[in-house]
């Protein structure tokens, strides 16, 4: 009898695993630290589904307040914003969340972030579930953040 409620409870979470996992997922993740009470995180999202999937929020331990942020033009001028309605991810497609560009901006970060700390993220897409994200923090030059960004380890 118990053989059965164990293979019967087993078989009703295979759905919520199957949406964690094939739902969407992040690659490329890193952060960039611009000083000591601000850091970005940037990666290649990805949506498996046949629906259209939104990055509607994220929060780290690491930080105060995490907001979705893209840079618009103003007057001329660049200017970093935030992004209420979140991201949306087409399906079966790619959004990249990248410098100059759409990004997850962290204020208020409670501890210096060295190079090689590993920032934990809380990735929230809505109807599509949530996903955790580990990103490690990289130097700001521009050659030392594309090759974290080719390194595929851990994702």
């Amino acid at each position: 009898m118990n053989r059965i409620a164990l293979t019967t409870a087993l078989a009703a979470l295979l759905p919520l695993s199957a949406l964690a996992h094939d739902g969407v997922a992040v690659r490329d993740a890193y952060v960039l630290s611009s000083n000591p009470k601000t850091a970005a995180a940037f990666m290649q999202l990805e949506n498996h589904r046949e629906v259209e999937c939104r990055l509607t929020g994220a929060s780290s331990d690491t930080a105060e307040r995490v907001e979705l942020h893209t840079h618009v033009e103003e007057n001329g001028m660049m200017k970093m914003t935030h992004v209420e309605e979140g991201f949306a991810v087409a399906p079966r497609a790619e959004h990249a969340l990248e410098r100059g560009g759409d990004h997850i901006m962290m204020m208020g970060v409670k501890e210096p972030l060295d190079v090689d700390d590993v920032v934990k993220l809380k990735l929230d897409f809505g109807d599509c579930g949530t996903l955790d994200v580990e990103a490690p923090v990289v130097d700001r030059t521009p050659e030392a953040s594309a090759e974290a960004a080719e390194d595929h380890s851990g994702h």
